[in-house]
């Protein structure tokens, strides 16, 4: 493995209070210190965001939040827009999480908001997925039409500046990652279709991989899946599991 890999500790409604997250927070900045192999990128929930940002001062890790609303202000009670993201010191967007689109998120919105994210200068994760595979490989036309929807209104210069996070729906939570032959499989078919949209900058995208993910797992998948970091959710909670992880990932 060679250069930088991103890794995504997406905390998703962790943890309850302020002070746990400036915890967490405290744990994770120290693994990013000495792990110069990995670029960390931190997405707090929407609560802890500002104030851990505005407390920070280095610049090993970055903040991503987890969902915005398209928009700059409006009447959408519970939302936060890309605007107030961006002025929260977030430097990235997660756009179209599995948990988002489980809870009613569309392609149409996920089009909107990784544009959006653009025109405030943000960086777009868009995360694109199948709950279940079958033998006749409908799985890739669902990530097709993701993948569709989500670049569509990103001009051809913008492709590099988006990122593509691929998160089998039937692989988070569970014991088990898909295999780095499987994920190398899904990173040639994620390029094609964007070369398709948007011409041969689409070679150039950056994946990452979520599911599953441990310290067990990492090295193979940046060795072998074609990806170019990780999207990590309950590893990234557990200082000790977080800085294994991240461990694994600097000595292969």
């Amino acid at each position: 493995m060679a250069g930088k890999f991103v890794v995504v500790a997406n905390w998703k409604m962790h943890p309850a209070t302020l002070r746990e997250a400036r915890r967490l927070f405290e744990a994770t900045k120290k693994i990013a210190e000495k792990a110069p192999r990995a670029s960390i990128i931190v997405a707090p929930s929407s609560i802890h965001l500002a104030p851990l940002a505005a407390g920070y001062k280095g610049k090993r890790v970055e903040f991503a939040a987890q969902n915005a609303h398209e928009g700059e202000v409006g009447a959408f009670t519970g939302d936060i827009s890309v605007a107030q993201a961006k002025d929260a010191k977030a430097r990235y967007l997660l756009v179209g999480h599995a948990e988002r689109r489980e809870a009613g998120e569309t392609n149409d919105e996920t089009r909107l908001t990784v544009a959006s994210a653009l025109s405030y200068g943000l960086t777009p994760i868009l995360c694109v997925g199948e709950h279940a595979r079958s033998a006749s490989g409908e799985h890739f036309t669902f990530v097709r039409d993701q993948l569709k929807a989500g670049f569509q209104s990103v001009e051809p210069s913008a492709v590099a500046k988006t990122l593509v996070a691929y998160e089998p729906v039937w692989a988070i939570g569970s014991e088990e990652a898909m295999s780095p032959r499987s994920m190398h499989e899904m990173a040639i078919f994620i390029r094609k279709t964007i070369v398709e949209l948007h011409g041969a900058k689409g070679h150039a995208i950056k994946i990452l991989y979520g599911g599953a993910v441990n310290e067990e797992n990492a090295p193979s998948m940046l060795l072998y899946g074609d990806v170019a970091g990780l999207l990590v959710g309950r590893a990234s909670i557990s200082p000790k599991e977080f800085a294994l992880l991240i461990e694994s990932i600097q000595t292969h």
